[in-house]
């Protein structure tokens, strides 16, 4: 089995429009790599209005006479590349392209100025509204897969993993969340500047806003700060289904290694939500998804476990999600075994019968942009690393994959690369097996 994806071959001195991961072929740029961003935003919550630049710091990997950027819906004002202006700009639905008078050459660094303005909004496709999103009184930032170009210019592409600054002005009577830590906070004139920093490398459709007007609660300190953000009415339920968070946190420390980021929060919105959805460092959930009795702890355990498994260790092409989500919803399982609930072995007999009954047409190691989400990927994608755990015993299973999340700390992952690694602790040719059976195989195989 071949699990490498082969990559495009580019023009010689220009920037290609795209990474060439086939299940976003639109996003993603070629030719450079981004190193930080600093993203100034200017934002009236009553009327949606930014005004802001965002100053990118990247390097070229090819001789750059041209290069894009994944940016949607808001008005381009200037750009300026090393202080000076391009000999062009041209922005289309979904990409910001500029054509420099003077090339840059492979390996320098270069300086993005973009200033920008407009009402931002969600980018809309086949996964529904992504990225920049008004709630009833706040905005939420949810990017996964594309989103992240509706609210700055970036390189969108899960692969290319930097550094942020993110700084934003509001209305005062708002708090303001976003990756990282909070380095400064100013009011003044009726607005306050939130400036944060997250300094592990991110990939862009894990940036996020959230804006309320919420007040926080500080769950514990052990093993890291761990915080909840929320609107006050709903204090007394988010402190009793928030409680056991800090086991969470002890027990995947425990089993993956240190949890990967300086600290962690929860929001919890005033809005019902959909889904919860991850962002580095904190999760986001709706007034939904919690009841004062814990009704929620599967989707806590779910969202945490993408710290490790999505935020610190990302995967560069789309098609191997089921490293995010098959990690993540096995550690539902672990948690609830930690808890006193089924057992691994229970819960998984459990989902592969109801797996089993569903139609087996779907290959879970390249299910196609449609399926990325489908929840079959997320329960076989568990059983695929059950049945790794299985064959290795649970001393060697959580020994490699301590060892797994160490050495792709802050990095990027492969399917390869994952059965590359474990297959160095079992005998030869057997973790290939398995993950062929279990990733690359459209029929489900016996527990």
């Amino acid at each position: 089995m071949e699990y490498l994806t082969p990559v495009p071959s580019r023009s010689p001195s220009y920037g290609s429009a795209s990474l060439g991961d086939e299940y976003l072929p639109a996003t993603g740029n070629g030719g450079y790599t981004v190193d930080h961003y600093d993203l100034n935003l200017d934002y009236r919550v009553v009327t949606n209005r930014l005004a802001a630049t965002a100053v990118i710091t990247a390097r070229a990997t090819m001789r750059l006479e041209r290069f894009s950027l994944d940016f949607a819906g808001l008005t381009v004002e200037r750009v300026t590349v090393d202080g000076e202006r391009p000999r062009k700009t041209t922005h289309t639905n979904r990409k910001l392209t500029v054509t420099l008078d003077i090339a840059v050459e492979d390996g320098d660094e270069f300086e993005v100025a973009v200033h920008y303005r407009g009402a931002p909004r969600p980018i809309r496709g086949r996964w529904g509204e992504l990225g920049w999103e008004e709630l009833t009184d706040g905005v939420l930032v949810a990017s996964q897969p594309n989103g992240a170009a509706s609210w700055f210019p970036c390189n969108d592409h899960p692969s290319d993993k930097a550094t942020y600054r993110i700084s934003l002005a509001c209305e005062s009577p708002y708090t303001v969340l976003a990756n990282g830590e909070l380095v400064s906070r100013t009011a003044r004139s009726g607005r306050t500047t939130w400036v944060f920093d997250t300094v592990e490398p991110m990939a862009s459709y894990l940036a996020t806003i959230q804006i309320g007007r919420y007040t926080s609660r500080q769950l514990g300190t052990e093993p890291v700060a761990h915080t909840a953000y929320f609107p006050p009415s709903l204090a007394r339920v988010v402190a009793i289904d928030f409680e056991r968070l800090g086991d969470m946190l002890s027990l995947f420390s425990d089993r993956f290694g240190p949890y990967p980021f300086s600290s962690y929060s929860v929001v919890v919105t005033a809005d019902e939500l959909e889904i919860p959805l991850e962002a580095q460092g904190l999760a986001v959930f709706g007034r939904n998804h919690i009841d004062g009795a814990h009704g929620s702890d599967r989707l806590i355990a779910h969202e945490l476990a993408h710290q490790w498994f999505g935020n610190s260790l990302t995967i560069t092409k789309w098609r191997d999600i089921w490293l995010h989500e098959g990690f993540a919803c096995y550690c539902e399982w672990l948690w609830a075994e930690e808890n006193g609930g089924p057992t691994i072995g229970t819960s998984a007999a459990e989902h592969h019968r109801v797996i089993d009954a569903l139609p087996q047409d779907l290959v879970v190691g390249d299910p196609g942009p449609a399926a990325m989400f489908d929840d079959r990927i997320y329960k076989r994608g568990a059983l695929a690393v059950h049945a790794v755990r299985v064959q290795l015993g649970d001393r060697r299973f959580f020994e490699a994959l301590r060892a797994f999340v160490a050495a792709h700390r802050h990095a990027g992952v492969t399917t390869a690369g994952f059965v590359s690694f474990f297959a160095g602790y079992a005998a030869a040719g057997v973790i290939e097996q398995l993950v062929d059976r279990w990733v690359f195989s459209a029929p489900l195989p016996p527990l």
